[in-house]
């Protein structure tokens, strides 16, 4: 069975969170430096699960647009440049229903590598 498809998205600029509506009721809030570190891209997840590569630095990564991808996905276009892969709507729901346990395992993961959601270098942003 396919997974709905949102009557709304509503990205929160301030809370750096992409708001998902469903006709059913249901709404969830997804941190965009979730969404940027699990980005279905071959960038990040790479062909094979031991290719993926960990995304560090990302603790303040906005959105500057979304773009609908056919009936099927979203493509989000982060504002570190990054653009590839697209969020089908499966995704986005696994990612929703799922993120608790998403964020525990990153969080692990950049400990593991002794690496930091906060940028090496000064974040300049143009509004």
């Amino acid at each position: 069975m396919p997974a709905p498809i949102p009557n709304r998205v509503h990205y929160h600029k301030s809370a750096r969170e992409l708001e998902l509506g469903y006709p059913d009721g249901s709404i969830y809030r997804l941190p965009i430096e979730l969404l940027r570190v699990y980005s279905p891209s071959a960038e990040v997840q790479g062909h094979h699960p031991d290719e993926a590569v960990l995304q560090t630095g990302k603790r303040h990564v906005g959105l500057l647009n979304i773009s609908q991808a056919g009936r099927y996905a979203l493509k989000l276009h982060f504002d570190d440049g990054h653009d590839t892969g697209l969020f089908t709507w499966e995704y986005l729901l696994d990612l929703a229903t799922h993120q608790h346990e998403r964020w525990d395992d990153y969080l692990r993961r950049l400990e593991r590598a002794g690496a930091s959601r906060d940028p090496g270098t000064i974040q300049i942003h143009q509004v």
